[in-house]
């Protein structure tokens, strides 16, 4: 069995084919979105979604989030005590996603295609296909985000032929890619992004005007009164998206801290990252050879790009209405069970082909003549960026120096002039015949396909010997060896049963409420949370699930309240 995955950096989603359509899978919990937020306690046990999230009001320092954004980098989260990567964080998401697919679906899940955005490196998709594989996951297919979003538009809405400018913006990343339906082909023609900037970004730009009305000093909080600080902005904002003005209120150490804020001054204090979207937009239409006049159309997909804000700055900026009929938050899910059941085969998609484009220039460091001296250090793309994928490019390079008996071939990923400031994706050393400088030559070949698989082929045309390397691991992403190592270090950690998180969650969120109130409220919150304990002890199930309706219905009455 195979499903499509979009693990998002605010929200992750699972979605299957049913033969006939493609379907969200609900979590534990009922819902379809899963936050992506994992929580450790000192014991190993680990919460993931919104039972992590309700969590992180009281244990921010043991919470994660938007580790997305961290993927393939190394960064290390410390928490429960333990050291975490990305991709160890990702996985656990993952393996959530897994057991509720599996408990809906009533068979074994043993492969997914995961979208990522369509603006990653390599070194980003590897970490999100190791990710996949310590979930437990085969991942032979990983999809860019806006190709699923523009598959599931075409495929489930029954759009027409054209032109489709795509523009993902969710939690944590902008994409913005451009693709042309003919019949059942999908075609990407460029694509461009931003892998930080999203709605956590507009988050945190509301936050900042809000200390400064209120008097705030971010810097100086507490990680708890931070989160709450950033829990109600990110409900002015959603107020600011159903009106013109939002009263943001916050209690910190007794004493409540509140400011009226209006569209107008949100939106003047989100320019600097209105701006920044301009940039993606116009790189991708000026790399596929068009103007706003010749597209079709606009989809908007990510949860970020439902806010008033960003549509209106959009309809501004492309002159026009946007698609509509696909929900921004499942679209890319959608897509990608299709393209799973595309990949699987599935008789009802036979005909459907996609086709991607490499995200970023591939080539490798040369040493060039500036005029006056030779100077090393160089970037010779070899494939360029949105060359349709799968592709293969070859060029020829010399000998600098007289006597050199080797060639070092370090193979590169990125758009700037100096080999230092690319991606280093891996490097080959190949004996050469010594001789005069320029006397001998090499040949490289890349060739790169839709698994963001790069192989190197370096043929020396005065011996004819080849030599041969397939870039698999860039400096900071696990080897193979290191992904099984690492999936038996994460063994130690407890896992709640599945049946338990309702029960979970209900108890962080009386315990978030009682810390933020006083007085009456605060002593009925007590006493709710005290009865249900008690029920909870007589693990009978019929009358936890009855009280557990009850304990949630007053908890919502008493967080209106306040």
């Amino acid at each position: 069995m195979i499903v499509g995955i979009d693990l998002g950096t605010t929200n992750s989603l699972v979605a299957w084919f049913d033969g006939e359509r493609a379907q969200i899978i609900p979590n534990r919990l009922g819902e379809r979105l899963t936050p992506s937020v994992v929580s450790v306690d000192a014991d190993g046990t680990v919460y993931v979604g919104r039972t992590a999230q309700a969590r992180a009001g009281l244990f921010p320092l043991d919470t994660a989030s938007v580790f997305k954004r961290s993927m393939g980098t190394g960064r290390e989260f410390r928490l429960g005590g333990r050291v975490f990567r990305a991709e160890d964080l990702s996985s656990l998401v993952l393996r959530s996603l897994k057991e509720d697919a599996e408990v809906f679906l009533g068979r074994p899940v043993e492969e997914a295609v995961i979208s990522v955005p369509a603006y990653f490196n390599d070194q980003q998709r590897r970490a999100t296909r190791q990710a996949g594989e310590m979930a437990g996951f085969r991942v032979e297919r990983i999809v860019n985000e806006p190709t699923s979003a523009a598959v599931a538009y075409g495929l489930c809405e029954q759009g027409k032929d054209g032109r489709y400018l795509v523009f993902d913006l969710g939690g944590g990343t902008l994409d913005v890619s451009i693709l042309e339906r003919f019949q059942n082909i999908f075609e990407v023609h460029a694509i461009a992004g931003d892998n930080f900037l999203g709605g956590e970004d507009f988050t945190q730009t509301l936050t900042e005007l809000f200390a400064r009305k209120a008097g705030l000093e971010l810097r100086e909080l507490a990680p708890s009164d931070l989160f709450r600080v950033r829990r109600q902005t990110e409900l002015g904002k959603l107020a600011l998206s159903e009106g013109l003005a939002s009263i943001v209120t916050c209690e910190i150490g007794g004493q409540t801290y509140s400011a009226a804020i209006t569209r107008g001054e949100y939106e003047a204090a989100c320019q600097p990252l209105l701006q920044r979207i301009r940039k993606p937009v116009e790189r991708s239409l000026r790399d596929a050879g068009l103007s706003v006049s010749e597209i079709d159309g606009v989809l908007l997909v990510g949860g970020a790009s439902k806010s008033p804000l960003v549509q209106g700055f959009c309809r501004r900026l492309f002159g026009r209405e946007p698609l509509g009929g696909v929900d921004p938050d499942q679209a890319i899910a959608l897509g990608a069970a299709l393209a799973a059941a595309i990949k699987e085969r599935n008789a009802e998609l036979h005909e459907v082909i996609l086709t991607d484009v490499c995200p970023f220039s591939l080539g490798v460091e040369v040493s060039a003549y500036n005029g006056v001296f030779r100077e090393d250090g160089h970037y010779a793309p070899i494939i360029e960026r949105n060359t349709v994928i799968p592709v293969s490019r070859t060029q020829r390079f010399y000998t600098v120096h007289d006597q050199q008996n080797e060639v070092r071939i370090s193979v590169l990923q990125g758009e700037s002039r100096m080999a230092r400031d690319n991606l280093s994706l891996g490097e080959l050393t190949i004996p050469v015949p010594a001789n005069k400088a320029g006397a001998e030559s090499v040949e490289v070949t890349f060739t790169y396909d839709v698994n963001s698989l790069l192989e190197v082929e370096v043929l020396v045309n005065s011996t004819g010997q080849k030599y041969r390397k397939v870039i698999q691991n860039g400096s900071r992403v696990l080897s193979d060896e290191e992904v099984q190592a690492r999936l038996k270090e994460l063994q130690y950690l407890k896992i709640p049963p599945r049946e338990e998180e309702p029960n979970r969650l209900l108890l962080f969120r009386g315990e978030q409420l009682y810390q933020e109130t006083h007085g009456a409220v605060r002593q009925e919150v007590d006493r709710l949370m005290t009865w249900f304990e008690q029920i909870l002890a007589q693990r009978d199930r019929h009358a936890i699930e009855k009280a557990r309706q009850e304990l949630s219905n007053a908890l919502d009455r008493l967080e209106e309240m306040e």
